[in-house]
């Protein structure tokens, strides 16, 4: 699976999530307010913390797009 085939998700056990998906050659992030477009140093940035606690706060999955 290509990075641009599929979505990564991040949920917190809050509730608050954030959702990263490849579109063209740009990163998109949208969280439950807001659309941005981030690099793939953010998307690292966003996730490397959560895998390096393992993800005690958080669930990270990634699925395919519809």
């Amino acid at each position: 699976m290509r990075n641009d085939e599929c979505k990564i998700l991040i949920i917190l056990k809050s509730g608050w999530s954030q959702t990263f998906q490849k579109v063209g050659d740009q990163w998109t992030q949208t969280t439950n307010r807001v659309a941005r477009k981030c690099t793939a140093e953010q998307l690292l940035s966003h996730i490397l913390p959560l895998l390096a606690e393992g993800q005690t706060r958080a669930t990270i999955k990634v699925v395919k797009n519809d």
